[in-house]
């Protein structure tokens, strides 16, 4: 799981930047416009709950998610968006999984396979990764660490796969069926983070630094991609190779 928990920090830390650009709130419009077609109300969709809290958390202008909410239900007209997933490796064999909304595939698979191919990687066919990843609730949460045990057993008691703590960083995995339950439950004992459903490895892939290096500026690249939502790999970062990824960054 280190691989995904890792990189979640990263990417958080680069938000504030994505959003000054605009290209947070578009990935984050396209998510709840999609998740919106289930139903407008998110109090009766969860998946829809989960999207427009994390516009929320960027700060995302209301009219902004009431707007990408009415393109869902059909209420304004938008762009025709396909929820669809591409497969590959990197070059060091990392599996790779991208989650893509896009309302053109072909310009969406061609973008994929030629920042894979730019990396040394490659696509492959649907199924060739998908099985080492499991749907998975995920809620990351910074805290003291004084309060990272409180946060972990509270996690647990709520009903929590596993939890993962590191500095003042919990990180908590749960079926997808309990994530709304858990993160009430931490609501309710004073603790609030980011949370989604996320495609969690089932074991990870350790790399020497250079190598891994290699492979987080592929997936970097991937979440460039206008049409990218998520990356999704099984690659191990180590906390030293975090950190001079981020300081080189």
């Amino acid at each position: 799981m280190s691989g995904h928990s890792k990189w979640a920090t990263i990417k958080r830390r680069k938000q504030a930047e994505d959003t000054r650009r605009g290209k947070m709130f578009t990935k984050l419009a396209r998510e709840i416009t999609v998740a919106a077609r289930e139903g407008g109300d998110p109090e009766t969709n969860f998946r829809l709950r989960l999207a427009v809290d994390r516009a929320r958390m960027a700060n995302m202008p209301k009219s902004n998610i009431e707007r990408a909410v009415k393109r869902g239900t059909g209420e304004l007209k938008g762009e025709e968006l396909e929820d669809l997933y591409y497969e590959g490796y990197s070059s060091n064999g990392v599996a790779i999984l991208v989650q893509v909304l896009t309302d053109n595939r072909n310009r969406a698979v061609a973008d994929v396979r030629r920042v894979l191919s730019k990396h040394g990687g490659n696509l492959g066919a649907a199924g060739c990764v998908a099985w080492l990843f499991d749907l998975k609730g995920y809620i990351s949460i910074e805290v003291s660490e004084e309060d990272a045990e409180e946060l972990a057993l509270l996690a647990i008691e709520a009903g929590a796969e596993d939890v993962e703590t590191g500095g003042q960083l919990v990180e908590i995995y749960t079926d997808p069926s309990s994530l709304q339950r858990v993160k009430e439950a931490l609501q309710q004992g004073g603790f609030s983070g980011e949370s989604q459903l996320s495609m969690i490895p089932r074991s990870v892939n350790g790399l020497s630094r250079e190598k891994t290096l290699q492979t987080m500026r592929l997936i970097d690249a991937l979440e460039e991609l206008e049409d990218v939502q998520q990356v999704h790999s099984n690659l191990d970062i180590t906390d030293e190779v975090m950190m001079e990824y981020e300081a080189a960054a």
